[in-house]
């Protein structure tokens, strides 16, 4: 079982400040803003959307192909991918930039300062969807926004059913391109925030944009998530976690669940909760790509979240 999945791959490079920035920025002196933080403790991991997608849907035994554009500096994430067993055939490296990449300090409360460079991935639009042969599956993730138009373009000419998914990515398209790509998906997924922009921006409730989809996917955090399809609004239920350590990346892992329930051709009472239980297993561990289970750990803790086997 394969997947196409659209999107970016970065590096994140996350660092911790051992005090809080508001004692350390004079609100007064804002203009003239001039601060350097101490950070004893950074780790580099590896990110980006495409790249975390295809992680998780590795680790639920189907076969990822992850598509996108990366830099120079990508060696060690392909040797990661390459340890992972993840294809690497339809990344293109762009010798003349870098890897897209983020840069993040988070203080004592939890507050963040990111810089993000982009790099690379203002190029994904180089990349063709029709360059892989005998796809029967897609995703559009969050990359660079011509690369995701053209993308939901090409799968949507190719007759390819595709999840449409925003993400970070939301800032960049207007009402017109989001019922633009509506058009096109077969399935869109969205979290609580991205749906209340969504309707803001196209002027449509949310089962109005989900007549245009076979299914319309909106998480909400700890409460779970809704799927939209033939009328209807199916509440699937948030898998507990045992602890929480870090929430970037659940949806990725949320979304690789999707894609596994499609490629499978499971109803969407399973699709939804393999995709929570990722979610909840993501969280648990920090970073992106940290988490580790067998597919028997996988069933077995499915079981007892939800009462039934798969």
């Amino acid at each position: 079982m394969s997947a196409l999945i659209c999107g970016s791959f970065a590096y994140d490079t996350i660092m911790v400040f051992n005090d809080r920035f508001q004692n350390h920025i004079l609100p007064d002196k804002v203009h003239i803003l001039n601060v350097s933080f101490q950070v004893p403790e950074m780790r580099r991991e590896f990110g980006g959307c495409a790249g975390n997608i295809a992680y998780n849907l590795k680790l639920l035994g189907a076969e990822p192909l992850p598509l996108g554009t990366v830099g120079r500096d990508f060696g060690p994430y392909a040797e990661w991918m390459d340890h992972c067993g993840i294809a690497r055939r339809f990344i293109k490296v762009c010798a003349d930039t870098y890897t897209a990449q983020a840069f993040i300090t988070t203080d004592l409360d939890d507050n963040q300062i990111t810089a993000f460079h982009p790099g690379a991935m203002n190029r994904s639009h180089e990349m063709r969807v029709t360059a892989a042969d005998g796809v029967k599956l897609g995703i559009v993730a969050p990359d660079g926004r011509e690369g995701m138009i053209q993308h939901a373009r090409q799968f949507a000419e190719a007759g390819i059913p595709f999840i449409f998914d925003p993400g970070q990515g939301m800032p960049l398209f207007d009402g017109n391109d989001l019922l633009g790509f509506f058009e096109q998906a077969t399935w869109v997924t969205l979290n609580d925030y991205e749906a209340e922009l969504a309707q803001e921006r196209t002027e449509k409730s949310l089962r109005e944009l989900a007549g245009y989809v076979k299914g319309l996917i909106v998480t909400l955090g700890a409460r779970g998530s809704c799927v939209y399809t033939d009328g209807r609004v199916l509440e699937i239920p948030a898998a507990t976690a045992t602890q929480v350590n870090d929430p970037t990346g659940c949806g990725d892992a949320y979304r690789a669940g999707l894609l596994y329930g499609l490629l499978r051709g499971l109803d969407w009472e399973t699709t939804g909760r393999i995709a929570s239980l990722m979610g909840a297993i993501k969280i648990e561990q920090h970073g992106t790509q940290n988490h580790r289970f067998t597919r028997a750990e996988f069933d077995a803790r499915f079981k007892e979240s939800f009462g039934y086997s798969l």
